[in-house]
């Protein structure tokens, strides 16, 4: 049976003939009709059955050929592999030239593209003080937090997420100093019900990578459930909400959240109450819930219209069209001395639909690989991900650019150095920065949860990123780091002699 490597490979060498996807994909399915499925079938295949499975003669030559020469590359790769010679080169970590197309890479192939240097040599790492500024090094300081905070996340998702956190930071930053103006109408505006995460403090909205997978999930999976076990806490209770919609005065919004039984009704609405406390002022609060026991196909229903006559019966409707179960919905409104006769129920209808998609989308996010979604960004790459997001390998780019020695400079002292000896030298830099934060947030993992290392990881940046100028003519200046500032911030006992 052909792997997904094997798949993929195929396809990109139809594609790089200049063949349409799926034409591609039509080709590759008339192969495995003649029983070939694999590029080493195709390879030791006579050429005739080739031209059996793909009409066009010169292409199906052609195909035969790349995957003969496919098959010598990889015996020549896992020979150079197997010599003692090829152990001792150095891993490079080149930037990427162009955007990555996600569509053409498989998910493991993906996240090997995107792997970055780490050095854990305390040595190394206390005698190095590199030259930076505080943009990178603040994303260096979100990428290896993300890895003990978010585990479960593939490495692309992390820098995705990482670059949010400094992008965000930047643009109020440059705002507060007066180099970029606010937007008029102040910053976009997203749903309520739009996913977010929290990294180092800030809300970051994100969109769900539907059915990602990738080789590192299920070891991260496990162990992202650890710190919640330990700290003997229930998730915290989460409602999703609608768009608020107003017509002819009145207000209408609506919450939905995951209840497991109708007793914990006061106790949903007082924390409702205690999160949102303007609700308090509407003029109605109605509610309807719908729970379930175990497998029995018998559900409890129960509502209440809190003088918004019928909405409470019209809610519960609603809710057996979608057949939402185990489900506590709360609708608002702000009454406006406007009759609204028919359109009463549309508007609550679009509510209550609006906070039950927002729960069936969210009620199983944890977990489940995301985007950061970039809202600035108004002309998304439609051949990607259709969202405009941060891209990864714009964030990695970065950080292989960023750090420089300390006295040494890009050219260095007395003769010029090569491009190439700069470049492994910000790679040794950038592996040493992310060896010292991996080893600082490693220390403190175990006795923190979270949230609290969360929070604690933008005071630690700021103990140690570079001493700029105040104000604008500090904007991106640079300064030095030394790395043995990061390793003295680690828990007392860990790592010291």
């Amino acid at each position: 049976m052909a792997g997904e490597n094997d798949l993929q490979a195929l396809l990109r060498i139809f594609t790089s003939r200049k063949v349409t996807m799926l034409a591609a994909m039509g080709h590759v399915k008339a192969l495995q009709a003649q029983n070939l499925r694999t590029i080493d079938q195709i390879a030791e295949a006579p050429l005739s059955s080739i031209e059996a499975a793909i009409s066009d003669a010169k292409l199906a030559k052609s195909i035969h050929t790349a995957c003969k020469s496919h098959g010598k590359k990889a015996t020549k790769r896992a020979a150079e592999d197997d010599t003692p010679s090829s152990s001792a080169k150095k891993a490079k970590f080149d930037v990427h030239r162009r955007d990555l197309d996600y569509s053409a890479l498989s998910a493991d192939e993906l996240e090997a593209s995107l792997v970055l240097p780490v050095e854990e040599d305390e040595d190394v790492i206390k005698a190095t003080t590199v030259v930076t500024n505080r943009a990178p090094l603040f994303l260096a300081f979100a990428v290896e937090l993300l890895a003990f905070t978010m585990p479960e996340q593939p490495p692309s998702s992390r820098l995705s997420l990482a670059q949010a956190v400094v992008s965000a930071n930047s643009k109020s930053k440059a705002i507060s100093l007066g180099i970029e103006k606010a937007p008029l109408g102040g910053e976009t505006q997203l749903s309520e019900a739009q996913p977010k995460l929290r990294v180092m403090t800030r809300e970051v909205p994100v969109l769900k990578r539907g059915g990602y997978t990738w080789s590192g999930a299920s070891k991260a999976g496990a162990s992202a459930s650890e710190p919640m076990a330990a700290a003997g806490k229930q998730p915290p209770r989460r409602w999703t909400v609608s768009q608020r919609v107003v017509f002819k005065s009145s207000t209408f919004i609506a919450h939905a959240a995951v209840i497991s039984s109708p007793s914990q009704r006061s106790e949903y609405m007082r924390s409702l109450m205690e999160q949102k406390p303007e609700l308090e002022t509407a003029t109605h609060n109605a509610w309807a819930l719908r729970t379930s026991y175990g497998n029995s196909p018998l559900v409890q229903e129960a509502s209440f219209d809190d003088g918004e006559s019928g909405c409470g019966q019209f809610m519960l409707r609603l809710m057996r069209e979608v057949d939402a179960k185990n489900t506590m919905v709360v609708l608002t409104r702000w009454f406006g001395g406007v009759m609204l006769g028919p359109d009463r129920w549309r508007l609550m209808r679009e509510c209550v639909h609006g906070a039950l998609s927002s729960q069936m989308r969210t009620s199983t996010f944890a977990g489940e690989a995301v985007w950061a979604l970039d809202t600035d960004d108004t002309k998304p790459v439609i051949a990607t991900v259709g969202m405009a997001i941060h891209r990864p390998e714009g964030a990695r780019n970065y950080l292989l650019r960023s750090f420089t020695t300390a006295g040494g400079g890009d050219g260095g002292e007395g003769a010029k150095r090569s491009a190439a000896a700069v470049s492994e030298e910000k790679q040794e830099n950038l592996g040493r920065v992310l060896g010292a934060l991996r080893m600082l947030f490693r220390s403190w993992s175990g006795v923190l949860k979270r949230e609290e290392l969360d929070s604690r990881a933008w005071s630690w940046y700021v103990a140690v990123r570079p001493d700029v100028d105040d104000g604008p003519s500090g904007w991106g200046a640079k300064g030095t780091v030394n790395l043995g500032k990061i390793l003295d911030l680690r828990r007392r006992g860990e790592g010291t002699s």
